[in-house]
């Protein structure tokens, strides 16, 4: 593990440069198998659920004025015990540092990747002229929820971070096979019933300025989804029977 001192590296803070290794003059762009392998394993050294892949498009580049074309998505799941105290301030500083003990490590694995010859930047995710959400349903790896939630089969109580990278040819995913979740969620809302906050407007669309996800840590929509409660592959053979039927 990284040595550093925490201070000033908050959640709602701009991210420090903790890279040890400079990017290459020549990257190179493709990977190994085995390399490859040996990056999951890095990330699985430090509890992350995964690695997930995403191509981003010419149109998804123009719509977003962005110059990215391969991103690496390091998913995590947030802690349970975490995820079940009662809302509070306590529990956002605490939410805090544990998104930072996990974003201490994407520095480790960016330099992995650039001692091995490849270029690699964290994507910071407090920018407002990026959406991590967007890049990552670019993965065919993950959908939204109707609680407005970037949900991959790890865990509904899943988190990220992102680097981009010059490698071109990591296992990106052509297809989407969760694209049923959203036809599920139209049939549950219970997310909505539920919200301690009413932090949905009359069209069922999240309202952030009253949602107190951020800050008091209020998780009551994870809590209450079947996805968290039964699991993925639980829920899809209750989907299936349903259409079924």
């Amino acid at each position: 593990m990284i040595d550093v001192d925490f201070k000033g590296f908050r959640y709602h803070k701009p991210i420090p440069n903790f890279y040890k290794i400079d990017n290459p003059e020549n990257p190179e762009t493709e990977i190994s198998d085995d390399l490859l392998a040996e990056l999951e394993n890095l990330a699985k050294k430090y509890n992350f659920t995964g690695i997930s892949y995403s191509k981003l498009s010419d149109e998804f580049k123009n719509d977003f004025n962005i110059d990215i074309d391969n991103v690496l998505i390091f998913k995590f799941l947030m802690g349970v015990d975490l995820i079940n105290m009662e809302p509070s301030r306590e529990k956002g500083k605490l939410m805090d540092k544990e998104f930072q003990e996990y974003g201490i490590h994407v520095y480790e694995f960016a330099d992995f990747l650039r001692q091995n010859g490849f270029r690699a930047d964290l994507l910071h995710p407090l920018d407002d002229n990026l959406s991590l959400r967007a890049i990552a349903m670019q993965s065919n790896d993950c959908v939204i929820t109707r609680s407005n939630m970037c949900y991959f089969k790890d865990g509904l109580h899943n988190s990220f971070f992102m680097i981009h990278t010059s490698i071109d040819n990591l296992p990106f995913k052509t297809e989407n096979d969760m694209l049923w979740v959203p036809d599920f969620c139209s049939t549950c809302g219970v997310c909505i019933d539920r919200c301690p906050k009413d932090a949905f407007d009359e069209n069922e669309k999240l309202l952030r300025k009253v949602c107190t996800a951020h800050r008091e840590g209020c998780n009551e929509c994870i809590l209450r989804c079947p996805f968290f409660k039964r699991g993925y592959d639980k829920v899809k053979k209750r989907y299936d029977r349903m259409v079924k039927k």
